[in-house]
């Protein structure tokens, strides 16, 4: 930017923000807001008949925010009134024969300041409908004239624009119609001809055809009735062309006010009002509030409803117990006596009335109130009964001993009507308690705490009933209500118990048998019945006591041992069985504690009974103690030595005590060879009268190695067997011998059964021996036994057939089998002949009867064969030589072989 440039731009910037600083000064002082009325002249079309009430025009009055008291006032108070929104209204009937020759002066009063504002209101009465265009000509219609550019006194003007007063219409006029509301004018007219034409709602918009104006004379007519609570007002807007169109006059708004009729009912928001209160409320109790409304103009007397309350029923204990506020509609209590139990709910019916009330001129609707006297707590529960009755058995609880009964006027099933019984006297030990029967509020006498009928053998309690809720606080009872119950209590055979239980006993061991211990007898809490108990032996694990059944006098049977296994931390534990004589019998189990004490009746023995050591001295040393069943001073210190015999011991061992418990076992020999050695030892414990024991340590000896532990390379023997071991190796050498002998003697049976079943054909006359089988069809004999198994599957354990796994795979041909001849029942010698041969041609021709046709059969000829070679069959040093004609005679299934072996070309 140059130097020259930056002067003129900061003229510029300031001239534009003092042409802004000048247009915000002037606005602020077009826009200043002064308080009063907005017209200084107001015009109001009065109809023929005008009804009190009736509102006629609404003067406005602005505030400016200020949020003064303004009181308006008028200046003919007799037949005018004005409302504190501006409303101005008849107050007595008014007809057209009434003549206003002044207009109506409205004044508005400022409470604070006592500062005054005025205006004029000026009555036009509507003119007769038979009135000519010349009455109109003549000034007898209101005109509305085009503003000129002289001040006009009747007009008031506002930014620029005229305002003409609005032009009042009454809704729902009768006619007829067209209805003429008023003529609009031009000074202009006599210079020019004009035309006269309006827009807006009602003329040219919708709703269309509700105005028209006569573009000649400039007549303005309502063309049908009008409806306030549809269209409350319309803004037409007039205008003045002349013959070719072009406007001679600015448009001037044309304001059309429908005034209100009372044409509408007031209707409740809702048909049943349904409120409550308190039963015993006190007078001016709030119940409830009830709504009507009024589609007239609330600003008018159509539009002011008032209430009222036009029946009570039922119209006890007062037809007048509620009131209405006649403006709010608040429905208040204002008798006493509301009793829910005698009228539980009243029914109003409410009238709202327009025209604040006025039953002559307004209109009304009713609605119900339905009122509901809720309950409190204003009548205790009272036993139906002074004394109630109970009995109960003893020793039992969670019993219900008596039902309470009471009655409660209030509402069932709430707070007021729940009861409460509480035990006031006659339980001072908390027997009973009394719970509450959710369903039928009754009192529950139950036992919590069992009762000895030896001790108590009735009770008497003292009941009080209250409720949940406390009583209402006007409520004076004379007294609470109480009752007696008187409880029976029976008797029942209950159980002996003994005392103490379990008793316990300090004894010593090694008490002999029959000697009596103790006494163990038990109670019976039946003191009023005359019965007895007898005893006996419930549990008694060792079998160490008897129990006398009369007088329960406990005696041994039995050496007691401490160090026995049923013996436990020292105690013997014994339970007895009192049974008494009542019916049914009663019983109770007692236990019985014996505490044994220690003596020395057992011998210490070595520990550990076996150890291992090396053959060499210098690892030969072996750190032994004892075990001792006995407690302490029965046990240790223990001494050890070794015994005098055999003599080999003390020369090969050696003993060395290194305390009280542990002592060291030696050799004393520079070699001992391996093997396992018994080495006696007597252990002597330190008891009152001390016991001695030679105890054996089994000790092996073996071969170590450099860190002295056992190679086990040989088998060490033990250098003696006991008798046990020889008895059981005895036992089972004879078993085995026995089994030996069993299966032989079997197996010779079964070689003699074999023999006996000879062939009835020598297999060297008949080489088909194998064919003796299908005689068996006919009946068989015993002694036929073949073995086919030969035929049908080679023996698969010959070495030939190891060496190559060969394994016959034979096929059953699929032919039909034939039939084989059946026995004949009678016994001749030619049938049973004949029967053999059917019997074996049939056979013959048999392809299904095995050997089945196989080569893999015959193609082997190994060693060790039970069949035998087919060579071997008269053979001889040329086949060509021998005839085998005989085979077709074997049957079809040699029939192949005997055409091989023929010696033809084929």
């Amino acid at each position: 930017m140059s130097a020259n440039t930056a002067p003129m731009l900061r003229i510029l910037i300031r001239a534009l923000l003092l042409a802004l600083l000048l247009e915000a000064a002037q606005s602020g002082s077009a826009g200043v807001c002064r308080p009063g009325f907005t017209e200084d002249l107001y015009t109001a079309v009065i109809p023929e008949r005008v009804l009190p009430g009736r509102p006629l025009i609404t003067v406005k009055y602005v505030d400016c925010g200020r949020g003064a008291h303004v009181r308006f006032e008028c200046s003919q108070p007799g037949d005018f009134g004005i409302s504190v929104d501006g409303v101005v209204f008849a107050l007595q009937p008014l007809h057209k024969s009434h003549s206003w020759t002044s207009p109506l002066l409205i004044r508005a009063q400022d409470e604070d300041t006592q500062q005054q504002w005025q205006t004029l209101i000026r009555l036009l009465p509507v003119r007769d409908h038979s009135t000519t265009d010349r009455d109109v000509l003549r000034g007898n219609l209101p005109e509305i004239v085009f503003p000129s550019h002289e001040n006009d006194m009747s007009l008031k003007r506002t930014k620029r624009d005229w305002v003409i007063p609005p032009i009042n219409v009454p809704e729902n006029s009768r006619g007829p119609f067209p209805m003429e509301l008023v003529r609009i004018r031009s000074d202009n007219d006599e210079k020019v001809s004009l035309r006269y034409s309006v827009t807006g709602p009602g003329a040219d918009q919708p709703p269309t055809g509700v105005f028209s104006i006569d573009p000649i004379s400039g007549l303005l007519t309502v063309l049908k009735p009008l409806d306030r609570e549809h269209l409350p007002s319309f803004n037409l807007r007039a205008h003045a062309v002349d013959m070719n169109g072009n406007q001679v006059e600015n448009p001037i708004d044309v304001m059309i006010n429908v005034i209100d009729m009372n044409d509408n009912r007031p209707e409740f928001i809702q048909q049943i009002w349904n409120g409550s209160v308190p039963e015993g409320s006190k007078p001016g109790t709030s119940v409830m509030t009830v709504t009507a409304v009024d589609k007239d103009d609330p600003g008018t007397l159509n539009g002011q409803l008032r209430y009222k309350i036009v029946s009570q029923n039922p119209n006890i204990p007062s037809p007048n117990m509620f009131t209405i506020n006649n403006r709010t509609g608040s429905i208040i209590t204002v008798a006493a006596g509301l009793d829910r139990e005698k009228v539980p709910q009243y029914t109003l019916i409410i009238q709202a009335t327009d025209m604040e009330g006025n039953p002559m001129y307004g209109l009304s609707n009713t609605g119900t109130a339905i009122i509901t006297i809720t309950d409190v707590n204003d009548n205790p529960p009272e036993f139906t009964s002074e004394t109630f009755f109970g009995t109960v058995p003893e020793n039992q609880v969670n019993v219900i001993v008596a039902n309470l009964t009471v009655t409660d006027k209030d509402q069932p099933n709430t707070g007021a009507w729940k009861t409460i019984y509480k035990i006031t006297a006659g339980d001072p030990m908390g027997h009973f308690s009394v719970p509450t029967d959710p369903v039928s509020n009754e009192g529950l006498v139950t036992v919590v705490k069992s009762v000895d009928y030896e001790i108590n053998r009735s009770f008497v309690l003292m009941v009080v009933a209250l409720n949940e809720v406390p009583l209402d606080k006007g409520i004076r009872l004379p007294r609470q209500s109480t009752a007696t119950v008187s409880i029976r209590v029976t008797d029942v055979n209950e159980s002996p118990y003994f005392q103490p239980n379990p008793k316990v006993l300090r004894l010593q061991e090694g008490m002999q048998a029959e000697s009596e211990i103790t006494v163990f007898t038990a109670q019976d809490p039946d003191r009023f019945e005359q019965q007895s108990l007898r005893y006996s032996t419930l549990s008694d694990p060792a079998n160490w006591l008897r129990i006398d059944p009369i007088s329960g006098r406990i005696t041994t049977i039995a050496v007691l041992d401490r160090e026995s296994p049923f013996v436990q931390d020292n105690i013997y534990t014994a339970t007895f069985l009192a049974i008494d004589s009542g019916i049914p019998p009663a019983s109770s189990t007692g236990t019985l504690q014996i505490l044994l004490l220690d003596i020395n009746d057992n011998a210490p023995e070595v520990f550990p009974a076996e150890a291992k050591m090396c053959e060499k001295p210098e690892n030969n040393g072996i750190n032994i103690t004892a075990l001792d069943a006995d407690m302490d001073p029965n046990t240790g210190p223990f001494s050890f030595e070794l015994p005098l015999q055999p003599s080999d011991v003390r020369k090969n061992w050696t003993i060395t005590r290194l305390s009280g418990e542990y002592a060291q076992l030696s050799l004393k020999i520079d070699f001992l060879e391996s093997g396992i050695y018994r080495i006696p030892i007597i252990i002597t414990d330190s008891g009152d009268m001390p016991l001695s024991n030679t105890s054996y340590l089994r000790v092996k000896v073996c071969q170590c190695d450099h860190n002295g532990d056992c190679t086990d390379q040989e088998r060490i023997m033990s250098v003696g067997l006991g008798t046990g071991a020889i008895i059981a190796l005895l036992l089972c050498i004879i078993t085995l011998l026995i089994l030996v002998l069993l299966f032989v003697m079997w197996m010779k049976r079964r070689d003699k059964e074999r023999q006996v079943k000879q062939l009835l054909i020598d297999p060297e006359e008949d080489i088909r021996d194998s064919i003796l089988k299908y005689d068996e069809e006919g009946g068989g004999e015993e002694d036929q036994d073949y073995d086919l198994s030969q035929l049908q599957q080679p023996d698969i354990e010959t070495d030939g057939l190891k060496a190559i796994g060969i394994r016959r795979m034979d096929e059953r041909p699929l032919h039909p089998e034939p039939h084989y001849p059946v026995r004949s029942t009678a016994p001749h010698p030619g049938d049973i002949g004949d029967f053999i041969s059917e019997g074996l041609r049939a056979a013959d021709n048999d392809p299904s009867a095995p050997p089945y046709d196989s080569l893999l059969v015959f193609d082997y000829e190994g060693n060790g064969s039970t069949a035998g070679s087919l060579s071997s069959i008269n053979s001889s040093s040329s086949d060509g030589d021998q005839d085998y004609d005989y085979l077709h005679d074997w049957g079809p299934r040699f029939t192949k072989l005997a055409d091989m072996y023929s010696g033809t070309d084929e």
